[in-house]
This record gives structure tokens, C-alpha cells and sequence, in this order.
């Protein structure tokens, strides 16, 4: 039987990049691995949708045209639905939810858990960012009607609307999961989660103000920020020594219900 050469030796002893990082003996590699595939495979039809915006691709234009012609004819006909989308998109707009995020904030100082406001504060801030100035490098114009339900200034793509919905569902998701238990208080604040999100960006197109694909972007712009800073977050828990958690099942600091500090 053959002694494995010095090529062979070395071969064993330094394995491939890729198998050192799917490897689950190391699990920071691992989870860091997967977290930045999760938050590429958000981003990769995020850009294709701005590309295809940027490009005034026709298809895409057809469909924004027909749904919203769809919904502008159903709230001409229903006001009470045309008042009710925009007590919504009052009540969860941009604003009031970066307030809401402060309050938690805050909450979550007072309990001692730093670095858990601070991913919530990175989150908020980072999308809230991002969003402007995508917005102008993109330069969208807003659906121009003829008898218009409802006005919004500013460009269109992506909704902000829909983006801070994202990001404040996902930090408040993410944040309180550890308090909901495991029965049907974890089912409604994933539920309620997802309400909040999906029909505040819907609410916009309810009104006319944004296309369809507006608010698609800023759907999957929030939720790759999102995945981004959780990303981040969970990094810093490898290296502190926390154990490993299922972020969506969890929460990001499922630690903090019994000891504050250590978040």
C-alpha cells in the first residue's frame, strides 16, 4: 500500500474554500455562509426589477398599467375602501413606524439588551437610507390618473412605503419572537407581521400613488436588509460564544427574555 505523497497530505490538510464552508464543524462558517446566500438570493431579483424599471421594459410597464387601472376603477367605485386604505397607509407609514422602532428601542435599552437595539436601529437606519437614494438614482415617475383617489410627491420606485413596512415588521418580528412562546402567540405575530408589511404596500397601490412593482421593490429591499443586518447580528453571537439560533423560530436573542445583558 501506497504513502500518500506531500500533495496528497497537503490536500487533506487544507481542504476547498466551499467544503470549509458548508463544513458543520464550523459552524460560524456555516451560518455566515448561508446568511449571505439568503440575502443574495433576495437581492438578485430586487436588481433584475430595477433593471427591468430602469429599461422601461414593456411587459412590466403593461402590468403595472393593468393593475392599477383595475384597482383605480374598483376605489372610484368604493369610497369606503378608498377611506379605509388611506387611514392604513396613515396609520403605517414610514413615520409612525420608525416611532414604533424607537419605542423598542428604547424598551430594549431599558432592559439592558445594547446590542439588540443596536441591530434594530442599524436596520431601520440602513433601509431607511438605501431607499431615498435608490429612489432618485432610479428616477421612477409616480402613476399619473385622471381623477386620482389620492396624491403622493416624490418618485416612485422603490415604495417607501412598503420598504420601512418590511423593516419594521421584520425587526419587531425578530425582536419579540422569544416573548411569543411557541403556540398561537408566535402564530400571531408572524401573522401580524406580515399583514402590517404586505398590505401597507398594497394600500399605495390601492391608491394609485405606486406602481405594483414599486412596492414589490421595496418588499424585497426590506427583506435583503433585513437578512443582511441578521446576518451581521448572528456573526456577532458565534463569536461571543452564544449558541447558534433559528432566527425565524427564536428570535435573534432568545436570551434576552431570561437575562437582558446578554444581548
Amino acid at each position: 500500500m501506497s504513502t500518500p505523497g506531500p500533495r496528497t497530505l497537503a490536500h487533506a490538510s487544507h481542504p476547498s474554500w466551499w467544503r470549509r464552508r458548508l463544513d458543520p464543524d464550523h459552524s460560524l462558517g456555516l451560518r455566515l455562509t448561508l446568511a449571505a446566500t439568503a440575502t443574495f438570493l433576495v437581492l438578485v431579483p430586487f436588481t433584475l426589477l430595477a433593471l427591468l424599471v430602469l429599461g422601461g421594459w414593456a411587459p412590466l410597464h403593461r402590468l403595472d398599467a393593468t393593475v392599477t387601472d383595475a384597482l383605480h376603477g374598483y376605489a372610484l367605485d368604493h369610497p369606503a375602501w378608498v377611506a379605509l386604505m388611506r387611514v392604513w397607509t396613515e396609520v403605517f407609514a414610514p413615520m409612525p413606524l420608525r416611532a414604533g422602532a424607537l419605542l423598542l428601542v428604547i424598551w430594549l435599552l431599558r432592559r439592558g439588551a445594547r446590542r439588540l437595539a443596536l441591530w434594530v436601529t442599524t436596520t431601520m437606519v440602513v433601509g431607511g437610507l438605501i431607499g431615498p437614494l435608490l429612489k432618485l438614482l432610479v428616477g421612477r415617475d409616480r402613476p399619473d390618473l385622471l381623477d386620482p383617489v389620492a396624491r403622493a410627491v416624490g418618485y416612485a420606485f422603490p415604495s417607501g412605503h412598503a420598504l420601512n413596512a418590511t423593516l419594521a415588521a421584520g425587526v419587531l418580528l425578530l425582536a419579540l419572537l422569544p416573548y411569543a412562546g411557541r403556540g398561537r402567540w408566535r402564530v400571531t405575530l408572524w401573522v401580524a407581521a406580515v399583514l402590517v408589511a404586505v398590505l401597507t404596500g398594497l394600500s399605495r397601490v390601492a391608491l394609485g400613488v405606486h406602481w405594483a412593482s414599486d412596492v414589490l421593490g421595496g418588499w424585497l429591499l426590506g427583506a435583503a436588509v433585513v437578512a443582511a443586518t441578521t446576518a451581521a447580528f448572528t456573526s456577532w453571537r458565534a463569536h461571543t460564544g452564544l449558541r447558534p439560533v433559528r432566527a425565524t423560530r427564536d428570535g435573534l436573542a432568545p436570551e434576552v427574555k431570561r437575562d437582558p445583558g446578554a444581548a
